[in-house]
């Protein structure tokens, strides 16, 4: 069979529906939280070189940008065929690239010729340091986009909360142009205290945040579920975290040649407005925000809250099928799914959150469905007569079925 066969097979196999395997990422400057149900032995299964795995990517098209020992296909979802007994993997980029509309939808392949989003989970034992994801233009600059982003933190992956369960956003307000210089220029001279100028929040299971690019933040030590543009550009700006030394070539990442060592350019990476903006917290917070009346979901058999709803870039929701029922449900756009617990049917699918995922395991848990499949409506059954079925389902720009708050 050919490739563009195997993909439309696989397709056709899961009725618009395709099963993706698990996704792991590594960092080596962050500590593994282990709440993403990853062995414990195999935490550190790449080598110690790269770094513990804490992160898992969802529907990705978008390769991760971890320096020189970065593998070839590094942050990007593979889609799983079981053919007479053969086990074949692909990429999830090259079904879009060969399936087109007919997989995303005319309207996110004719504006934007690819999948633009990507999820993930992140999971650290210590906060990570204060960075910034660039805007549109700056990113151009380094043939990247930028990288707008959201934070959801699910109940079922936070039994602990880490070592420090607040998050740095911005700067207090008042905070000047010349502080913040005057900590970049300290960098490379040990702890260079730019989280002084910042506020933290503390962070609440079942809640979330938004994080437009060009704003500073610091993620605390809960899992996150993240929903993002598809990018992984970013610039650190905190020398010391948790005991770690942050080097300054994550400081200068993504950064054109000619403009390192320029602090006034560094500036100029940040919204400055937002960073400073008095009343960040009530613009940027995120409490779940039912789809609906949720009596009437409850009686119909399933609860569904949008969980990321202030971005255009992307968006998503968490579903609960209830004990024992069985429900259809439509969407106007394409999505990737991840299951957080129980089990069940999705389509044609059987579906499971498993207890504990061996590196380079096989699971029945994450799946992307095509637009049309979405519009037609998934029956999603919870055979379970106690555990929820609960799944996060993550969306790209514009879903026709969000209308963006006021706040």
């Amino acid at each position: 069979m050919t490739t563009a066969t195997i993909i439309q097979n696989a397709l056709n196999q899961g009725q618009g529906i395709l099963r993706l395997a698990p996704n792991w990422v590594p960092r080596d400057f962050c500590v593994p939280g282990r709440r993403i149900k990853l062995h414990p032995d195999d935490y550190y299964a790449l080598g110690g070189a790269r770094g513990g795995i804490d992160e898992r990517w969802f529907a990705s098209t978008t390769p991760a940008d971890n320096g020189p020992l970065t593998a070839p296909d590094e942050g990007l979802s593979q889609v799983v065929f079981e053919d007479d007994g053969r086990t074949i993997r692909f990429l999830l980029r090259d079904a879009v690239a060969e399936l087109q509309g007919e997989l995303i939808g005319e309207r996110l392949w004719r504006n934007h010729g690819g999948w633009p989003m990507y999820a993930k989970f992140f999971d650290n034992q210590n906060p990570l340091p204060h960075h910034v994801h660039h805007r549109e233009e700056d990113a151009a600059a380094v043939g990247q986009h930028g990288k707008p982003e959201a934070y959801y933190f699910p109940v079922q992956l936070n039994n602990h909360g880490g070592d420090f369960p607040y998050t740095f956003f911005g700067f207090q307000p008042g905070t000047s142009r010349a502080q913040v210089r005057s900590c970049l220029e300290s960098f490379e001279k040990g702890d260079n205290r730019i989280t002084d100028l910042s506020r933290a929040y503390r962070l609440k299971p079942g809640t979330g945040w938004n994080v437009p690019a060009g704003v500073l933040h610091a993620p605390g030590s809960l899992c996150t579920y993240e929903p993002q543009a598809a990018s992984d550009v970013f610039s650190m700006w905190q020398s010391l975290v948790a005991d770690r030394v942050v080097g300054p070539e994550l400081f200068w990442k993504n950064i054109p040649p000619d403009k390192v060592g320029n602090y006034d350019h560094m500036l100029d990476l940040l919204d400055w407005e937002a960073n400073v903006d008095p009343s960040f917290a009530s613009n940027a917070f995120m409490a779940p925000r039912p789809v609906k009346d949720l009596e009437a979901m409850e009686a119909e058999g399933y609860r569904e809250s949008w969980i990321c709803y202030r971005a255009q870039a992307f968006s998503a929701k968490e579903l609960t099928v209830l004990p024992g029922r069985s429900v259809t449900l439509h969407d106007a756009a394409a999505y990737g799914a991840i299951t957080l617990q129980g089990h069940g049917q999705l389509g044609p699918w059987f579906v499971e959150s498993p207890a504990l995922i061996h590196y380079g395991q096989l699971t029945h848990d994450e799946f992307f469905v095509s637009e049309r499949t979405a519009r037609e409506g998934v029956t999603i059954t919870n055979p379970s007569p106690t555990d929820p079925l609960v799944l996060l389902k993550h969306f790209g720009p514009d879903n026709p079925d969000l209308q963006l708050p006021c706040n």
